[in-house]
């Protein structure tokens, strides 16, 4: 599948010039961004700098992954997912695992 660019689906109609980034900054909870590197849609320096946009955010990269990252790289996947999910009130984006 070739790269979508920097997000994995396209804005048509009403929603084309629809964008939020500048409103990332105002999520106050941990956040966990995951990307991947093969064979996923997504750009994962975008999602990089997404995390950094995010109040608390945290970026975690799965270089054997793809979109299903929690099966073709379980150990960083799950090694990056459970010091995140042991906040209280956290807030996980998988756009590209």
């Amino acid at each position: 599948m070739p790269d979508a660019g920097q997000v994995e689906l396209g804005a048509s109609g009403k929603l084309l010039h629809w964008d939020r980034m500048a409103d990332l900054n105002t999520i106050e909870v941990p956040t966990l961004v995951i990307g991947a590197t093969r064979h996923d849609t997504m750009d994962p320096s975008h999602m990089e700098r997404i995390a950094g946009m995010v109040q608390h955010g945290r970026y975690l990269l799965c270089p054997a992954g793809s979109h299903m990252a929690m099966y073709d790289d379980q150990t960083t996947y799950f090694e990056g997912l459970v010091p995140t999910s042991s906040h209280r009130g956290h807030l996980i984006w998988r756009l590209a695992c």
